[in-house]
């Protein structure tokens, strides 16, 4: 049994309900998009108080099964005006599990600022949040474990959400306290700051109790086996970690270079040095005692994530990820890792999305308020979002937004959401499936980076890019890290065997690609109910218009023609 509560802010009330079974496991993404399209709510307004917003946390979740205490953050967002699902990883929903708290919804707005506590007796709390007001997320995070003690999990609405900035994402403490792991995409720390919700703290305790324990705890060993001997998660997420797919977009052109204007930063054959991707920084990084090698969340096996260390041998930030070195690195013209652990570091503490930050400052760049390049701008840019004055709510409005106020011609968005680290001109199946989805322009939504697609023609890319979206969502619905999907997709039996003994279901091996199934659908029915049409799907006018170097390619597809990809979902009646 599983309790999801129901938390009207309005009154400062929470109702329980118990779960089992099948309700459990239902989770995530899936439970985030049937609850928006069954209340109705693809007419709020994303900022008001009747746009709820939902954490999830998956059938693991409070244990050590690696990479399956991921929490999924939804709403309406107020970025793109569509749904949003954005996860994160950390210690939020390991809390929640230990609790046996599946999930909860936040409705209404509170009249004062408030901090959400989960007590570890079954209690909830609503306490005075004006003691962490205006301060960074490190400087809250600090006064709240002073408050509530340092075994806790912590969500966190930074400044820039305080103000309703469409920059803002939720917080989430990793396993050493930083606040530094973000549900980030869409907006959703604007809704939370909408909302009045400065900080949610979650008590930990102990693993929950399951159905079968002795075979859950069986399986969890055997699913840290399984991760450990394949060659994907230990060769390359492990070993080099998300920023090691810089260095191959930078060799195939499809980096995102001085606001998509190029598709590499050093013509590595030629012998120049490219010290923006995991190469150079994992051994400048391991040289100065930093670790490339670390989980995020407790008992993850893959440890994709990295402390970065300065040349003081002192941390900077944690962690640097390649969507940060792509957005808030090579896209504004950074080309020093240092400088981008810095840029970093303040958008960590800001609680901000790092590429839609990184889209915004380089469309300011082209706007001419600075150079490419230009460091120091771009810390003072990031201090005077921060600061929340006129100019910096005007940028915290995000790409689209801030590229209409200055009448720059280049904007590199679709639905209104910045277009994550992957050319679209050359990375084409990422770059469908970043046109047609629900979410906005979300690489996560189903990444296929290393797909040499240039003779594949429309359909076979479209087919290719609908069979990764429904694994992305079943996984995305079930509290697990994408990076986990080499052994998760292909042991589907295990899987399933695992889940019913956690939870008592009777689910057979073809729930999982129904699951991702389902939540496309609804996630469709929803931005159709909100108005999006084959339009929203185009890509801005300049990727048609401008040939990338050095591949020279242009993108082939137009939002009519991909737009009828989910006409393929073939779903039944939605559960």
């Amino acid at each position: 049994m599983r309790t999801y509560y129901e938390i009207d802010l309005t009154s400062r009330s929470a109702t329980a309900h118990e779960l089992h079974g099948k309700a459990i496991v239902l989770a995530g993404r899936y439970l985030i998009a049937k609850t928006l399209v069954e209340r109705g709510l693809a007419g709020v307004d994303p900022l008001a108080p009747e746009n709820p917003l939902i954490f999830s946390a998956g059938p693991f979740a409070g244990t050590t099964f690696s990479n399956a205490n991921r929490t999924s953050v939804g709403c309406k967002s107020p970025l793109t005006g569509g749904i949003k699902e954005a996860n994160g990883g950390g210690t939020f929903s390991y809390g929640l599990g230990q609790l046996r708290i599946a999930g909860f919804t936040l409705t209404g707005a509170s009249p004062d600022w408030v901090v959400i506590h989960f007590r570890k007796d079954g209690g909830i709390d609503f306490d005075d949040a004006t003691p962490y007001l205006g301060k960074g997320n490190f400087a809250a995070a600090d006064l709240l474990y002073t408050r509530y003690s340092r075994k806790v999990a912590i969500a966190l609405c930074g400044p820039v959400g305080e103000y309703q900035g469409l920059l803002a994402g939720i917080a989430f403490s990793d396993k050493d306290l930083r606040p530094s792991r973000l549900a980030a995409r869409g907006g959703v720390g604007a809704v939370m700051g909408s909302k009045r919700v400065k900080a949610i703290v979650v008590d930990l305790d102990k693993a929950p109790p399951f159905g079968d324990t002795k075979k859950v705890n069986s399986s969890i060993k055997e699913y840290t086996k399984l991760l450990r001997e394949d060659s994907i998660v230990m060769n390359f997420y492990n070993k080099v970690g998300t920023m090691g797919m810089a260095d191959y977009q930078n060799y195939i052109g499809g980096l995102p270079v001085r606001n998509f204007s190029a598709g590499q930063l050093a013509d590595t054959t030629a012998g120049e040095t490219f010290k923006m991707g995991g190469d150079y920084i994992g051994e400048l990084n391991t040289s100065r005692g930093g670790q490339q090698t670390h989980p995020c969340m407790p008992g993850c096996a893959i440890q994709c994530s990295n402390v970065y260390y300065g040349a003081d041998g002192k941390e900077i930030v944690s962690p640097v990820e390649y969507e940060t070195l792509g957005l808030l690195g090579t896209n504004c013209g950074v080309s020093d890792p240092d400088d981008l652990a810095q840029l970093n570091y303040i958008a960590n503490d800001l609680g901000i999305d790092s590429i839609e930050a990184g889209a915004t400052l380089g469309v300011l760049m082209e706007a001419g308020l600075a150079a490419f390049g230009d460091v120091q701008w771009m810390a003072e840019a990031l201090a005077e979002i921060g600061r929340g004055t006129e100019l910096g709510q005007l940028w915290a409005q995000g790409t689209a937004r801030v590229g209409a106020h200055y009448k720059v011609a280049r904007v590199p968005v679709i639905k209104k959401q910045a277009i994550s680290a992957y050319d679209p001109r050359v990375v084409e199946a990422t770059g469908v499936t970043m046109m047609v989805t629900a979410q906005g322009a979300d690489h996560t939504a189903g990444n296929l980076p290393r797909l040499k697609t240039r003779e594949m023609d429309l359909e076979t890319l479209m087919d290719l890019s609908l069979k990764q979206q429904i694994k992305v969502a079943a996984n995305d619905s079930l509290g697990l890290c994408a990076f986990g999907q080499s052994v998760t997709n292909t042991n589907l039996d295990f899987l399933t065997d695992a889940i019913n003994a956690a939870h008592g279901a009777d689910l057979t091996p073809a729930f999982f690609e129904e699951l991702g199934r389902m939540t496309l659908a609804y996630e469709r029915e929803f931005n159709r109910q909100a108005g999006f049409t084959a339009a929203d799907d185009e890509l801005p006018a300049f990727f048609y218009r401008e040939a990338l170097p050095p591949t020279d390619h242009v993108a082939r597809f137009h939002g009519a023609d991909v737009h009828s990809i989910y006409d393929g979902l073939d779903v039944g009646q939605t559960a």
